[in-house]
């Protein structure tokens, strides 16, 4: 049964909306919500627009219908507003019209024809694949019509506007595809040995924190002793600028160590760069959470980029039995629990003290790089970070300068800043030639969610209701993970193996050509091994028991063209391409024979007709004269002496030769 908080009916938001402004009265209209566990604030001053009457209306139908339809998020709503308003100004001014006077409920400004302006002016600010102008148009139409709906006043021409579409189609780009699998090693062995580093790293802070004091007390040029007020909150850049030498020569060689960029160098003698790499010393920062990010995607395909970010402490639920990952999805207002089992036995994990449960979510280990191994090690890294800042209980939570680069601070990771995304963190593993390694672009995060995907669809192949799972409808596989790479050539590669059984079963195979010496010699056992026969087919062959007409055969009840157990029915129409036909030397008049009636049903069969019937039969005798071209010319002789007669049956005549 569901768990406690795992139902959950549609959130509405949190919001402190400020009422409108009385008629005659311009006020700010502000809206303040959650939206994925950080409070947004968005505000819209209607005396920055010429056109404030309308600036007023349309956030007030914004802010109505923010709270009546229960979004979750108004970030396109209020950049609809502010361009249509910016534009707007602009545009009437242009027109000779005032803007103050343009308002929703009529006046002699028309303005479903300005929003046909607007509409045609975002297109060309954006790339001819974006969405965007889309978006922002329907967002506009939507608050009109909220207004429209509850406004008689709302002229007609503006109300048939807002029920319409926007005018323009959302544009259309490439799908993301999957990183390719060496792609997905460069990538995997590039996080392992980051988290590896940063282990030791953090471990080799821990062993100097315990060695240093209070610097207040104990002096500022000690490492040990920096490495504990950045534990306690005392290392900022004014303690560093105060109680450090101004030249970097007078500085203690272990301090000197620490700083290797030259950019640090330059700023602020180098203090700058003392304080952040004191910090990351017992801190992870955005860039050291980045290969966690990377390994958790690749190993849970079942979540989102979105799912894995918002996860806290009390998401997780551990047991000897693996971790438990309570998921929120924040577009589907679902929540999702999965249980990740453990894939094998965790390396150099400390025993559990007598205090200690095996559930808490401290529970330490740095074994394996599955779910539970890398969500302990994650934990593990960020201990210090919460004990030191008291921050909320976020899994990716990370330590950065702040306050124009004054002190260190610790917040949640959003990977959103240059220095700290996907990108970023790939460019900082060089290949083998000191570049930055080779990855495909563009550096996507979301492209590693695919990746795992087409890894489960080469794994599991199977239909495609067994690839989406429990955690997508057939369709939205079908759309949004089908299409990559790996699916199109594991499908072209099943195809090509279906073929391949298909076409090796009516490919046809040459019958064995027999030579008169060979002949005499079938009843010896190998010579018939020779042939792939058995010495008793050997002797009926060499006594003519098994003579078909034309040619001799194997085995009459074993044919390819009748069931099994059954005489063959199709000799000797089929004998030329069946693997079973033995022809002998002396059997090339009656061959010869058979030609010459294949050719003349040429001349009497419709031409796609005998292509159909008898193309293949008569390919099959020219490379049996083409081995024995010596002998042609007494088979001739002996035809034509009428020592040989071409005896058909007549089943055969009224089924092929018409």
């Amino acid at each position: 049964m569901p768990r406690r908080g795992e139902r959950k009916s549609r959130p509405r938001p949190t919001i402190a909306a400020k009422s409108p402004a009385p008629p005659g009265r311009i006020a700010v209209r502000e809206l303040a919500y959650v939206y994925r566990h950080q409070r947004l604030v968005h505000q819209i001053d209607p005396t920055e627009f010429r056109c404030s009457v309308l600036a007023g209306q349309l956030a007030d139908a914004w802010l109505d219908y923010h709270r009546k339809a229960a979004l979750t998020s108004s970030n396109t709503y209020v950049s609809a507003i502010r361009s249509f308003l910016k534009f707007a100004d602009t545009h009437l001014a242009a027109a000779g019209l005032d803007p103050g006077e343009a308002r929703l409920d009529g006046g002699p400004v028309d303005l479903a024809e300005v929003i046909y302006q607007w509409e045609e002016d975002l297109l060309p600010r954006y790339k001819s694949t974006s969405n965007r102008p889309n978006t922002l148009a329907g967002a506009l139409l939507i608050l009109v019509g909220h207004r429209a709906v509850r406004d008689p006043q709302v002229p007609e021409r503006l109300r048939r506007r807002a029920e319409g579409p926007p005018t323009f189609r959302g544009g259309s780009s490439e799908p993301l595809d999957e990183f390719a699998n060496h792609e997905r090693l460069l990538l995997r062995d590039a996080a392992q040995a980051d988290i590896r580093a940063l282990e030791k790293r953090l471990a080799a802070g821990r062993a100097l924190l315990a060695e240093g004091q209070d610097p207040r007390s104990g002096g500022w040029r000690s490492l040990p002793n920096l490495v504990w007020a950045a534990r306690h909150g005392v290392l900022d850049m004014p303690a560093l600028l105060t109680h450090l030498p101004a030249h970097f020569r007078w500085w203690p060689k272990p301090l000197r160590d620490t700083v290797t960029d030259p950019l640090f160098m330059a700023r602020f003698g180098g203090k700058y760069g003392v304080m952040t790499t004191v910090s990351g010393l017992l801190f992870p920062n955005e860039l050291d959470l980045q290969p966690f990010r990377v390994l958790l995607l690749l190993a849970m395909g079942d979540a989102t980029p979105e799912e894995v970010h918002d996860l806290a402490l009390n998401d997780l639920e551990f047991s000897d039995e693996g971790v438990r990952v309570r998921q929120t999805k924040m577009r589907a207002h679902r929540v999702r629990p999965h249980l990740h089992g453990n894939d094998g036995p965790r390396e150099n994990e400390r025993p559990l003290e007598e205090d200690e449960a095996p559930g808490e979510s401290a529970y330490p280990g740095t074994g394996n790089w599955d779910v539970p191994g890398l969500l302990r090690r994650l934990i593990a890294v960020n201990t210090m970070t919460r004990e030191a800042f008291e921050t909320d209980p976020w899994l990716f939570t990370a330590v950065e300068s702040t306050d124009y680069r004054r002190r260190m601070t610790a917040g949640r990771a959003m990977f959103r800043l240059d220095g700290r995304r996907f990108t970023d963190w790939i460019s900082t593993h060089p290949d083998m030639e000191g570049e930055p390694v080779k990855i495909s672009q563009p550096h996507d995060i979301r492209r590693l969610r695919k990746t795992s995907k087409t890894t489960r669809v080469a794994a599991l192949g199977g239909s495609l209701s067994d690839l989406a799972g429990d955690d997508h409808h057939i369709e939205v596989f079908r759309g949004h993970y089908a299409h990559g790479t790996t699916a199109h050539v594991l499908a072209g590669r099943a195809i090509n193996r279906a073929q391949r059984g298909v076409f090796s079963k009516i490919k046809p195979r040459k019958p064995v050509l027999v030579t008169e010496g060979a002949e005499a010699m079938l009843a010896e056992p190998e010579t018939a091994a020779e042939l792939g026969i058995s010495d008793e087919q050997g002797k009926a062959l060499q006594h003519g028991e098994l003579d078909m007409g034309v040619v001799n055969c194997r085995d009459p009840r074993d044919s390819p063209h009748t069931p099994k157990g059954r005489l063959c029915h199709v000799a000797p129409a089929m004998c030329m391409i069946c693997p079973n036909a033995v022809v002998f030397t002396s059997q090339l008049p009656r061959l010869l024979m058979l030609d010459d009636h294949i050719a003349h049903m040429r001349k009497v069969l419709a031409p796609p007709v005998w292509q159909a019937t008898w193309a293949v039969q008569a390919a099959a005798l020219k490379e049996v004269f083409a081995e024995c071209a010596e002998q042609l010319p007494e088979a001739r002789q002996q035809i034509e002496e009428g020592k040989f007669r071409l005896d058909l049956p007549l089943g055969m005549r009224t089924e092929y030769d018409r």
